[in-house]
C-alpha cells in the first residue's frame, strides 16, 4: 500500500482524490499536527458467492431480501410487515413488500418523492419523513401507497456536512429528530445543530432534548427501561484512532462535548468553549459509556425486541457501521452488536455480521446503512452503496450445523 505525503487539503478535496486515484492506495495529510490517512475501499458488486461468505454466528443466516433498489438508506417497518426504504439521492421513498412470504421482497413501488427524503418514522397509520429542512407526514393508504405528503416543519437548521436527518418515536409518544452539526469541528450559530430535537407532530413547535452531538444518527429506547441510546459520529482529522465512535445514554438537558471534549475528557485541537477552560468544560460534559473503533461511521441502531433470535439476545441494539474513508485501514463495513444486562446497562460491543471487505481489505461489496427489526423478528439492513437489502434471521441448528459442513 502507497503512503502519499500531501499538503494541507479540504475534506471536500481529499475525497475528490479517491476518484482519481487507484483504490489500493491512500492519502496522507497533517492537520493540526495529527498525520491523517485518507483511504476508502473500492467498490465491487454484492456476488451471490460475496454474500454467502458473510460471516454471523451460528445459527444466523444473512441472505438479500431485496436488491437494485437504487441507494437505500433509512428502514421502517409497517405493523403488516410493508417495509419502506428513503433514498436520498433520488429524493424518493419506495415500498417493499413481501407478498409469499419466502423472506425476499417481490413488490417495490415508489410512495413518496421530494428532495433529500431521508429520515423515517410511522405512528398511528402515518409515515413521518425528513427531509434536510422539512418534515412531512402522510397517511399509509390500505394498499401500502401514500396519500399527499402534508408539511409539519419547513425551517429545520440548514445543511452542511451532516444533512441526513433522522426520526424516531419515543415510548413518549413523541418524535425525536436529529441533527447533525454542519462541520466537522466549529462553533455553531443554531443552537439547534448538533442535537437531538423532541418535535410536535401537529407543526406547533420544537425543543432541543440534549445538545453537544455531532452526528448521532442511529438511536433508540431500552425496551425496557426505556432509557434513550444513541451512538455519536467521532471528530474527522485526529489521526486513525481519534476519535472513537461514542456510545452515549442521551438524557434530557444533557450536553455531550462536541465540538469542546471527545471521548473520556481529551480536547481536540479545535474551538474552545467561550466562558470557561476546555478542562471545566469537559466536567460539565456527559462522558460515553461506550467507545468503538474511530471512524466506523455508525448510523442505524436498533433494539431486539423479537421473539425471533436466541434469549440471550433479547433487548440487545444492533447497529449498522457505514465504513471509514479516513484512515489507512479501514475500520466498520460490518453490523455490531451492543450488549445490555438485565438493569439495562451497556456492557460491551462485539461484532455480529461482518465480511462486506474483501481482497486484503481494499474493497468493499456493502456499505451498510439502514436498520429495522421486521414483523417476523430477522433484521433487515440497508446497503447505500450497492443497492441491497439484507435480511439477518435465525434457523437454529439446521443453519448452525450447515455452516460447519461448510468450514469441514
Amino acid at each position: 500500500m502507497t503512503t502519499r505525503i500531501l499538503p494541507y487539503l479540504t475534506a471536500a478535496a481529499l475525497l475528490s482524490t479517491l476518484t482519481a486515484q487507484a483504490q489500493n492506495d491512500y492519502e496522507k495529510t497533517v492537520k493540526d499536527g495529527f498525520a491523517v490517512n485518507v483511504f476508502k475501499p473500492g467498490k465491487v458488486d454484492a456476488t451471490d458467492a460475496y454474500v454467502a461468505q458473510l460471516k454471523a454466528p451460528a445459527g444466523f443466516t444473512v441472505t438479500k431480501f431485496a436488491e437494485k433498489t437504487g441507494n437505500p438508506r433509512m428502514l421502517a417497518v409497517a405493523p403488516n410487515g410493508d417495509v419502506y426504504a428513503s433514498d436520498r439521492t433520488k429524493g424518493t421513498v419506495m415500498l417493499l413488500r413481501d407478498t409469499n412470504k419466502d423472506g425476499k421482497s417481490d413488490m417495490m413501488k415508489e410512495v413518496a418523492k421530494r428532495p433529500d427524503l431521508h429520515g423515517l418514522a410511522l405512528r398511528n397509520g402515518k409515515l413521518y419523513i425528513s427531509a434536510i429542512r422539512e418534515l412531512f407526514v402522510a397517511d399509509i393508504k390500505a394498499d401500502g401507497t401514500l396519500g399527499e405528503l402534508k408539511t409539519l416543519y419547513k425551517d429545520l437548521p440548514d445543511a452542511g456536512q451532516h444533512p441526513n436527518r433522522t426520526l424516531n418515536f419515543g415510548p413518549d409518544g413523541k418524535l425525536y429528530l436529529s441533527v447533525g452539526s454542519t462541520c466537522n469541528a466549529c462553533d455553531e450559530r443554531n443552537k439547534e445543530q448538533a442535537t437531538l430535537l423532541v418535535v410536535n407532530t401537529d407543526g406547533s413547535g420544537r425543543k432541543v432534548f440534549a445538545k453537544g452531538l455531532r452526528n448521532t444518527i442511529g438511536f433508540g429506547w431500552h425496551p425496557a427501561t426505556k432509557a434513550l441510546w444513541g451512538f455519536d459520529h467521532g471528530i474527522d482529522w485526529l489521526g486513525d484512532e481519534d476519535q472513537r465512535e461514542e456510545l452515549n445514554e442521551i438524557k434530557e438537558g444533557s450536553d455531550y462535548g462536541w465540538p469542546y471534549v471527545y471521548a473520556d475528557g481529551k480536547i481536540p485541537p479545535h474551538p474552545q468553549p467561550a466562558d470557561m477552560t476546555p478542562e471545566q468544560y469537559a466536567a460539565k460534559s456527559v462522558q460515553p459509556v461506550q467507545l468503538y473503533a474511530a471512524h466506523a461511521a455508525p448510523l442505524g441502531l436498533v433494539f431486539n425486541t423479537g421473539q425471533q433470535f436466541p434469549k440471550e439476545y433479547q433487548n440487545d441494539a444492533f447497529v449498522t457501521m457505514h465504513g471509514s474513508w479516513n484512515r489507512a485501514q479501514p475500520s466498520g463495513y460490518r453490523i455490531v452488536r451492543v450488549k445490555y444486562d438485565a438493569q439495562g446497562k451497556a456492557t460491551g460491543i462485539e461484532d455480529f455480521v461482518t465480511g462486506w471487505l474483501v481482497n486484503n481489505n481494499k474493497e468493499q461489496f456493502g456499505r451498510v446503512c439502514g436498520i429495522a427489526q421486521h414483523t417476523d423478528g430477522s433484521l433487515l439492513i440497508s446497503d447505500d452503496s450497492n443497492g441491497v437489502i439484507y435480511r439477518v434471521a435465525y434457523a437454529g441448528g439446521k443453519a448452525a450445523e450447515k455452516g460447519k459442513a461448510k468450514k469441514g
